[in-house]
């Protein structure tokens, strides 16, 4: 268990808080390109702060801060232009580096300057950096960047703090129980047949490499040749799990909104076919939790599962009255790793996975792939693994 500062050391996100400023380190999604061509301009927050994302009619990007230095209206009601965006109360114009470059009625503009930060566009994605200067590369990940992929992404605000969602994906064995023996369980419940055979864990394991951590498992009816314990599933640090294989690529993407709200990004790639027309744009869905009637998370596939197990810890797990054991090594490995990080922000130097050098980001951060996995769980993977020639 951790004590009450431990606690709040790995769960705060605000400006000036450790965790915070180490989150401050890397790039954050904060929206899509085809939603902000329809809705030029979007309230935002992000690691606590409130902010406005806009798209002037040049077709820049800005994200800046939430209200208007004159009279403190939110810019959410601002109005795109040409040079930024405009206040839609005295006219008061902000390029996308805060900077007000107009200001009608006023005899001169005066040199002020709201909260703004960079963003850039990869994989369809917008991503903000909220941290010092000079700032690092976007990572450029696979599943982003590949040409032959159809790519969608959904969108949903989960009530409970962002570390929850990656405890989860350092945690194997909750495969076994929370998809298997409770997601049974919830389709006997329904009227439907078992979605999932429940093998046990045989042993667990976990690999620290330069983007993150692979976490690998074995279990009853799997060879040790098998992908999920020779390759394993990596999580990319700080806040993203990853399942990849040759043709197809998921990123879950836990953005912290706040100390109590997590954005939870679930961004899919498959492989196109070699005759099919090329996408036009990003397929962006926005999703809401589902509960029962019982005010409880209904849960009855696996993403629900773990939307189910991240908010029923509350909106802050409380790790005072935890009992970790054997199982959770490797979520004791990830808190390990995210206060190591944070004291190395400390002492002024990059966090792990910060990208500095173009070299390693272009044309793409090569990361290692599984064939199919958890086919002992899944049986209609056996016959994919078969065809895959593992």
């Amino acid at each position: 268990m951790l004590t009450k500062e431990q606690n709040e050391r790995l769960t705060q996100t605000s400006i000036g808080t450790p965790m915070g400023e180490l989150l401050r380190r890397y790039w954050h999604v904060v929206g899509t390109a085809p939603e902000l061509e329809k809705e030029p301009v979007q309230p935002i927050r992000l690691l606590g702060e409130n902010l406005t994302l806009f798209r002037s009619q040049r077709g820049e990007i800005g994200l800046i801060g939430e209200r208007c230095a004159h009279r403190a209206i939110s810019l959410a009601y601002g109005i795109p232009q040409e040079n930024g965006l405009r206040c839609a109360y005295h006219g008061w114009t902000y390029d996308t580096e805060g900077h007000v470059v107009d200001m009608p009625f006023e005899p001169a503009c005066l040199p002020l300057r709201i909260k703004a930060y960079p963003v850039q566009e990869l994989g369809g994605l917008l991503w903000a950096y909220l941290g010092p200067e000079p700032r690092p590369l976007l990572p450029r990940y696979e599943g982003f960047v590949r040409e032959d992929l159809d790519r969608r992404v959904s969108f949903k605000i989960l009530p409970c703090n962002w570390v929850q969602c990656m405890d989860n994906s350092m945690d194997p064995v909750h495969f076994e129980h929370l998809h298997g023996h409770y997601g049974n369980y919830i389709n006997r419940r329904l009227g439907k047949p078992p979605a999932m055979q429940t093998p046990r864990h045989l042993k667990i394991d976990f690999d620290v490499f330069e983007y993150g951590v692979y976490k690998r498992r074995l279990v009853e009816g799997e060879p040790e040749d098998g992908d999920d314990w020779t390759v394993g599933h990596p999580i990319l640090f700080p806040n993203t799990l990853a399942q990849l294989q040759d043709a197809y690529h998921s990123y879950q993407i836990r953005v912290p909104i706040d100390d109590t709200h997590t954005m939870h990004v679930l961004y899919r790639g498959t492989l196109r076919s070699p005759d099919a027309a090329p996408q036009q744009e990003l397929h962006v869905e926005r999703e809401e939790v589902m509960y029962d009637e019982m005010g409880r998370v209904f849960a009855p596939v696996v993403i629900r599962q773990d939307e189910m197990a991240w908010i029923g810890q509350g909106p802050v797990s409380d790790r005072t009255i935890e009992h970790l054991a054997t199982s959770d090594k490797g979520v004791a490995l990830y808190h390990n790793l995210l206060l190591e990080n944070i004291d190395r922000v400390e002492r002024g130097e990059d966090p792990m996975a910060v990208v500095r050098d173009p070299e390693k980001n272009e044309p793409m951060i090569p990361i290692r792939h599984e064939r199919v996995a958890r086919a002992a769980f899944r049986p209609e993977l056996a016959q994919q693994r078969v065809a895959a020639g593992s």
